[in-house]
């Protein structure tokens, strides 16, 4: 994973080091360029049936503002995540594989913002086929990254939308790749796992990049 670039932790091996924060992977002239459109929710009977349907439904902007980072200049690619894909991010990627096909894991869609260097957003949006999947794994999620950056760990804050952890981390933590005061947020949605990354210049500004994507991303989906 290229430093800085920021991703995800396993399910059922623990977070894997330098998931956050610099992010070095973006060419500078491709940074600039802005995604038109404003994606629409999908009917309540409408789940995704393919990565790319999936895709229609993951946000566009943020309301920081920052640049969208093109998928395939991060490494590993953001974009489309198949489960072999998602299990590849821990440290065991053959007992995640496991633990992904028992929680009922389809698919999900990564999306990044930012620049070379400074504040950053990051959005995960992974389909289970069935509630309990998506909740256990953003559960997993939450209690993995806490472990690895300590700060403090919040279920259902009021700062969250319903089904949601917030994780806040003040002091930095370089030997974990995080520079900058950050926040972590993983809700469940339905059969939908939602989480949400946000590095800016203090824990309260990222929490308010981190409450709004939320909020718009999860109007966005089929209602749980």
């Amino acid at each position: 994973m290229t430093a800085g670039r920021p991703g995800r932790g396993g399910a059922a091996t623990g977070s894997r080091v330098a998931p956050a924060v610099l992010l070095t992977a973006c060419l500078l002239a491709a940074c600039g360029r802005a995604v038109e459109g404003v994606p629409t929710a999908a009917p309540p009977s409408d789940r995704p049936s393919s990565p790319q349907e999936l895709e229609e439904l993951v946000v566009r902007k943020v309301p920081s503002g920052l640049p969208r980072l093109p998928d395939d200049e991060l490494e590993p690619p953001a974009g489309a995540k198949r489960l072999e894909d998602v299990a590849a991010y821990a440290p065991d990627p053959e007992r995640e594989l496991a633990v992904l096909d028992d929680y009922g894991y389809r698919y999900g869609w990564e999306r990044f913002w930012g620049r070379e260097s400074g504040p950053m957003t990051g959005v995960f949006v992974d389909q289970f086929q069935q509630r309990a999947g998506a909740g256990a794994y953003a559960e997993a999620l939450a209690r993995n990254d806490a472990e690895l950056y300590g700060g403090v760990l919040s279920v259902d804050p009021p700062e969250l939308p319903a089904n949601c952890r917030l994780l806040t981390v003040e002091t930095p933590v370089p030997e974990a790749g995080l520079v900058d005061p950050a926040a972590f947020a993983w809700c469940w949605h339905g059969v939908f796992s939602v989480s949400v990354t946000a590095v800016a210049g203090s824990v309260p500004a990222a929490v308010e990049e981190v409450g709004a994507v939320l909020e718009e991303q999860l109007a966005l989906l089929p209602p749980a």
